[in-house]
């Protein structure tokens, strides 16, 4: 796990060495460490470093390229995944695909036509293609859905799954997971040319060819025909506990043959996105922005990942397999990468504290030593 740090630690000098003056790069530390403070309130005016409006120009307008930190992001995934690989079988990478919504209230004039109402949720609404490998959790893509008259939500999966790039889909033996959004005849004939293997969460009123619904069904792992495809599934069930204690059935469908406890099995594994959803939102603020441009959201989004990766690898190498708490892996990440940031805000925080210190006659003194 030592390479594991080395590597993040090369990657955290280039995308600094990315930004064009020492200036940004201060700006870029210090909003990395608001995402860091994993309170889920990483807005700029709460920074202790930099001014609210400094923040703001970083994120809405200096020209830095957001492309570059996103292109040796990924490339560092890669490598960081390719290197637990072992000989023998291949292993399997879960690809997850859920639509998140970022829930907003007000105007957003500069990108008024992307905020839309989805389950009756009005926000920016997000398809996100996760992946799961052993015990890397990587949001690796995103896409906008700009309501109902575009693209659907299952066009837009089936777009970043084509995308996947070639050294995982190789190494790898893919499970496409998702739910009932994304199964449709068009996504899951996409995904059969592709020669993947899809695990879907269907509709209960989704009809079979005979006239029969799936919740008609009574025996599981059947192979049957859905109208609308021309190749039959196996179609399994299981109960689902939601946050109230209640079980509600769901049903799922394999694109190939499998046990039904097989199918159920995997058909529960889609469900770790949703962690990752919560984690986002309320620990690194991914729904927290307040940007005026389309520029600004797309950073904020970027660097708010960012930081959930920078404390996922952190806990990898220091603390797994021991219990996983964000806010102690966030706090160890921003200490092994912005160490002089973190020192910064103690002292900024001493020397707040110091006239209070001193009515209770205790005098502060700080010196800097020589190493």
């Amino acid at each position: 796990m030592e390479a594991t740090l080395a590597r993040v630690h090369s990657l955290m000098c280039t995308i600094l060495a990315f930004m064009p003056t020492h200036y940004q790069r201060d700006s870029l530390e210090a909003m990395l460490g608001l995402f860091l403070e994993a309170q889920g309130k990483p807005l700029p005016h709460y920074s202790k470093t930099k001014s609210e409006s400094a923040l703001s120009r970083f994120l809405n307008h200096y020209n830095w390229s957001t492309r570059q930190i996103i292109r040796h992001l990924r490339r560092t995934v890669i490598e960081l995944i390719l290197s637990e690989c072992r000989r023998g079988r291949k292993p399997f990478l879960q690809v997850i695909i859920d639509l998140t919504t970022l829930e907003k209230t007000g105007k957003f004039k500069a990108f008024n036509h992307l905020i839309t109402i989805y389950n009756h949720k009005r926000g920016l609404h997000l398809v996100v293609l996760y992946l799961v490998v052993g015990q890397w959790r990587i949001p690796w893509n995103f896409r906008v859905w700009r309501g109902s008259c575009s693209t659907t939500p299952a066009q837009l999966a089936l777009k970043m799954v084509c995308r996947l790039p070639k050294q995982l889909t190789r190494q790898f033996h893919l499970k496409i997971l998702a739910d009932s959004a994304f199964g449709t005849k068009e996504f899951i004939h996409g995904i059969r040319q592709l020669k993947y293997h899809a695990i879907l969460g269907i509709a209960c009123n989704r009809k079979l060819v005979d006239g029969r619904s799936v919740k008609d069904l009574c025996h599981r792992g059947q192979q049957l025909k859905l109208v609308g495809l021309d190749f039959p599934v196996t179609i399994s069930w299981y109960y689902f506990k939601t946050d109230k204690g209640v079980f509600i059935k769901r049903y799922v469908i394999s694109t190939i043959p499998l046990k039904a406890a097989t199918i159920s099995w995997w058909g529960k594994r889609r469900w770790q996105i949703e962690g990752w959803f919560k984690t986002a939102k309320h620990r690194f603020g991914l729904d927290k922005f307040g940007q005026c441009t389309l520029l600004g959201i797309y950073r904020w989004l970027i660097l708010s990942v960012t930081a959930y990766l920078l404390a996922h690898w952190t806990y990898l190498a220091e603390y797994y397999p021991h219990t996983l708490d964000w806010g102690q892996a966030a706090f160890l990440a921003l200490s092994t990468f912005f160490p002089i940031l973190l020192l910064s805000l103690l002292l900024l925080d001493i020397e707040r504290l110091r006239p209070l210190a001193f009515s209770h006659g205790i005098d502060i003194t700080i010196s800097r030593c020589k190493i």
